[in-house]
């Protein structure tokens, strides 16, 4: 294959109790179970712009023109009320005709951007170039919940298609109204309301429609916008470094910070010695209990404050366990305390063992990794009287408001939280450890003060996808076909859990184990694992039945959908003909399907992916370009995941916690990919930013058991 290219064709038919705050999404019991640097030591001028307007702003903005509420229930947003904003915004159409889009998801690279500037443009028959988008602003945006689970597509977007169109068919009554015809003599083209030779401009239209529920959504055949290739709105900042992230915001009069960390997990602060650092010219000392900070007019001299504390601090550490007694810890610390086993059970799973032609039992195991987003976790906080504003990188801005809020002990009202759009953060930025401190920090020095973690700090201290433990048996009857299915796992999460094979009698359980890392959240939370063991034990299966991959699994699927994505997969990589150092896996979640093939070569050292196809489908499609970006990027942290991530610790220490030993993959690592995209224009479309990648590490581990004829059963993938 001779390069990485993209089809789209339609269907074939941790240390943060001295914060007091609860931070949800870190623990197997919360958040990944429910779906699931040079430093700077100048101080700089402000930008010429600002990140957010004002509220008096707003208010300007909103005083003339067509002003629509959120139209969509709560629970069509995750955690989170599209109805809940001081202002009840959605859309605002200005007397100039520009229209603006509020929504309180934020931008880490999936699109989201240009996908809800498209929406709007699409039901308003308006120019892309007419919307603009307002992102995470706890004061002036709805509260759209977390921007996690692949939600944005099927949940936001349609809110603000409803929003919309309900403002399209209001504008094109008004029009009727004045021009004195019927509504259906009104057309709408590109922001004009046009009747005969009479054309009117959206601006020239003012008002507030009423919420209803009737609204007619424009057909997916008969889109103009949506559904067509699109670049990122913001892909000439971003390349040309005009963009500002969370860690470029500046201030004026703003101070830099710094924190104390432990030296190791599970340490208790007994002693320490603030005299030395407290000398350093210009410096602040901030301590609150066990919570010791320091402020600078540059972040070298507050890391330089630290670094003075450090060395007179004295620590009280509990015993740890090393990363390689997990799979042993994980099991006997089931169930973790507070928590019960979920198990779901159909038919007689023992008694169907026990008449199997064919029984087959394996355990699987994956480790810890963490998330190393391009921009680590970084805040500017800033107190105008009683009132805080903050400025952060987070996927979750309402909760870590609230956050702040517990915190600090104030009400939420009083608590801003501003998000420009963040570098990166699969999954990793859901809790508002960083904004806490940097608020902290900011209330005793009496000025803004700016918070930027480390790489170091982002490693050690963030959290991380949880590591898992899994049990499987299984048995076939004389027909090679699944007779009992019995799936145990240990801590990784509920995340595509279920199986989409067909079993007359199964058994899927989950146990969380007290964990001996913070974690969380991560990109498919826990379907990278579930699918992981699930796919190779399945081939082992096939295997023992003497059966082809692809052909096993088609034979246990009533899904059409699944179905489909196997057939492509397999159809472009030329799965009939394939070598011995072939691997296939597929898999579903988020309301989306995908289907990969991979080579390896087990001569190359490291392991080297020679090619991958992929097909995937996720309904409509909206964007064409974003979908194959939000796939490849998927694939390419997938095989991260599968080649060569695994965090390592000892004595409460990492062992690789920076890119030297923690390698993530680089240009030189990435194979040529064929991506299928499958357009169904007769489905809804669902979000697309998680599921490809549950596929990419089982079909490698396969591709690697099929050319060394042993079975590979823990991540990364080893040759041995």
């Amino acid at each position: 294959m001779a390069g990485n290219h993209s089809d789209v064709l339609p269907p074939k038919s941790a240390p943060l109790a001295e914060h007091d705050v609860d931070f949800k999404g870190e623990t197997p019991a919360s958040d990944h179970l429910l779906e699931e640097e040079p430093e700077r030591y100048e101080l700089r001028e402000p930008p010429a712009y600002d990140f957010a307007p004002t509220r008096r702003e707003f208010l300007r903005w909103t005083a003339a023109g067509l002003f629509v509420s959120a139209v969509v229930s709560p629970s069509q947003a995750q955690r989170g009320s599209t109805s809940e904003t001081s202002l009840e915004s959605r859309l605002h159409i200005d007397p100039t005709g520009t229209i603006t889009v509020f929504s309180g998801k934020v931008e880490v690279g999936q699109g989201a951007r240009t996908e809800l500037a498209m929406a709007a443009a699409e039901e308003l028959h308006a120019r892309l170039e007419q919307v603009r988008v307002r992102l995470a602003d706890t004061e002036l945006t709805p509260n759209d919940g977390i921007t996690a689970g692949s939600r944005t597509t099927p949940a936001t977007v349609a809110a603000v298609r409803r929003a919309a169109a309900m403002a399209r068919q209001w504008l094109v009554s008004q029009a009727a109204a004045r021009w004195q015809v019927d509504p259906s003599e009104v057309t709408i083209s590109e922001g004009w309301l046009i009747s005969g030779q009479r054309k009117l401009a959206f601006g020239e239209l003012a008002g507030r429609p009423e919420v209803g529920s009737q609204v007619q959504l424009t057909a997916a055949s008969q889109w103009k916008v949506l559904g067509k290739p699109q670049a990122r709105l913001d892909a000439t900042a971003i390349v040309t470094g005009t963009h500002r992230y969370p860690s470029d915001i500046q201030r004026p009069n703003m101070l830099y910070g710094a924190v104390l960390r432990p030296p190791a997990y599970q340490s208790t602060l007994v002693d320490v010695d603030l005299a030395a650092a407290s000398k350093i010219a210009g410096v602040q000392i901030v301590r609150e209990g066990d919570f010791i900070g320091s402020v600078a007019p540059t972040s070298y001299a507050a890391r330089q404050a630290i670094a003075a504390i450090a060395a007179t601090a004295q620590w009280q550490q509990k015993p740890h366990p090393s990363s390689s007694q997990l799979p042993i810890y994980l099991k006997q610390h089931a169930p973790k305390a507070g928590t019960q086993p979920r198990e779901n059970l159909r038919g007689d799973v023992q008694g169907a063992l026990l008449k199997a032609a064919i029984r087959r039992r394996a355990e699987y195991f994956v480790p810890y990794i963490q998330h190393v987003p391009m921009e680590p976790r970084a805040a500017v906080a800033e107190w105008n009287d009683d009132k805080l504003t903050v400025w952060t990188g987070t996927q979750n801005p309402f909760g870590v408001r609230d956050q702040l809020a517990q915190a600090l002990k104030i009400p939420p009202s009083r608590v801003r939280v501003i998000v420009p759009d963040t570098g990166g953060g699969f999954g990793g930025k859901h809790t508002g450890e960083v904004a806490i401190e940097a608020a902290r920090l900011a209330r005793e020095a009496g000025r803004p003060v700016s918070l930027r973690w480390s790489r170091k700090e982002e490693f050690e201290w963030a959290y991380f996808r949880p590591a898992g433990l899994f049990e499987i048996e299984a048995g076939l009857d004389e027909k090679g076909l699944l007779l009992a299915w019995d799936f145990c796992n240990y801590n990784a999460g509920l995340a595509a859990l279920e199986s989409p094979y067909r079993c007359p009698n199964s058994r899927t359980r989950f146990l969380a184990s007290d964990s001996p890392l913070r974690e969380g959240s991560y990109r498919g939370i826990a379907a990278t694992a579930n699918n992981f063991a699930r796919e190779c034990f399945l081939d082992e299966l096939a295997q023992a039945a003497r059966q082809d991959s692809v052909d096993f699994r088609l034979a246990h699927l009533e899904n059409p959908r699944l179905k489909a994505v196997i057939e492509a997969a397999a159809d472009s990589f030329g799965w009939a003909a394939r070598k011995t150092t072939s691997g296939f896996a597929a898999g579903t979640e988020k309301g989306s399907f995908v289907a990969a093939c991979a080579e390896v070569d087990l001569d190359s050292s490291p392991l080297r992916v020679v090619r991958i196809s992929m097909a995937f489908e996720c309904g409509a499609i909206l964007n064409p370009s974003n979908l194959r970006a939000q796939v490849e990027g998927s694939l390419i942290q997938g095989l991260g995941a599968a080649l060569t991530e695994e965090i390592e610790f000892e004595g409460g220490k990492l062992k690789n916690g920076n890119f030297q030993r923690y390698r993530v993959p680089r240009f030189r690592d990435v194979p040529p990919m064929q991506i299928i995209l499958l357009d169904r224009k007769d489905l809804p479309p669902a979000g697309a930013g998680e599921t490809p990648i549950i596929a990419v590490a089982p079909a490698i581990a396969n591709a690697v058991s099929a050319a060394t004829g042993k079975p590979v059963r823990r991540l990364p993938v080893s040759k041995s």
